[in-house]
């Protein structure tokens, strides 16, 4: 079980996250909603303990997050992995080593600098490009790949640390419609395949609601909504993102239902030769 306790993050005067509160009792998918500074990200590297929190508390299964230190510490990030939006790989490293850089918590010093992995680790690193899609380009550099495929080289990353709870920094932002699809696609089948939690930042209403089993939205700092994605109507939506916002229409979510259209209609052409 996670829980956060009046979880507040301060940078001088400004409150970047303000007194956040919630439990999430069994693994779920959940996203994350709000304008773009309204604390998505900083919620989740406090999550992450990439950034220390100014009051407050984080728990995970009766133990304290927001205490820990050293060792105990670089063991709640390997069981709470981060993906992000910038991918954050080695871009002139090849895929499969990139890969690996996800165990690198429970390797040495000598091991990590010589690149020596136990072939076991190697074997599990192409399992998981395989699963997702991707094992054929684990020889490659990795900025040889688009950022579609980069980002799924980041989330088997995450994968190889086994954790408990994946979070995802904005992990579609700076992607195209079909790629976006295929990182989102990905996320909730592991989720559903291995039990695993994922909490991930959104920038839209639709791809939160076609994907996630839970919505936080926030504005300024605060949770302003938190439940079910049928419960997001316009009037809440205006709640998180401004009385100006129009959300009649939602175009990432109209870019994927023609991407789903357009493999249909290709599909069913197939059929026909």
């Amino acid at each position: 079980m996670l829980e956060l306790k009046s979880l507040t993050k301060r940078f001088g005067d400004k409150i970047a996250v303000d007194a956040a509160t919630f439990v999430v009792d069994r693994p779920m998918m959940i996203g994350i909603i709000g304008r773009s500074g309204a604390g998505k990200s900083t919620l989740l590297r406090m999550l992450n303990r990439l950034s220390d929190a100014s009051d407050g508390h984080i728990f995970f299964d009766d133990t304290e997050i927001t205490g820990l230190r050293g060792a105990a510490r670089r063991e709640w990030q390997s069981r709470c992995a981060m993906i992000f939006q910038q991918f954050n790989l080695v871009p002139r490293m090849d895929v499969v080593s990139n890969v690996l850089h996800g165990t690198l918590n429970r390797r040495s010093t000598f091991a990590t600098m010589f690149n020596l992995y136990p072939q076991d680790d190697i074997h599990k690193a192409i399992e998981i490009l395989d699963r997702l899609g991707i094992a054929e380009q684990a020889p490659k550099r990795a900025e040889a790949l688009s950022g579609g495929q980069q980002q799924r080289v980041a989330i088997a990353r995450a994968l190889m640390q086994d954790p408990k709870i994946i979070l995802a920094d904005e992990p579609i932002a700076s992607l195209d419609p079909m790629n976006a699809q295929i990182v989102m696609d990905a996320l909730r089948r592991i989720h559903e395949e291995d039990g695993r939690m994922v909490i991930a930042n959104l920038h839209t209403l639709d791809t939160a609601r076609r994907y996630c089993d839970r919505v936080i939205g926030m504005r300024d700092g605060r949770i302003v909504f938190d439940g079910r994605p049928d419960q997001l109507t316009t009037g809440v939506a205006r709640d998180i993102y401004g009385a100006g916002a129009d959300f009649s229409e939602d175009a990432t979510s109209t870019a994927i239902e023609t991407l789903d259209r357009q493999q249909q209609e290709t599909a069913k052409a197939k059929a026909l030769v």
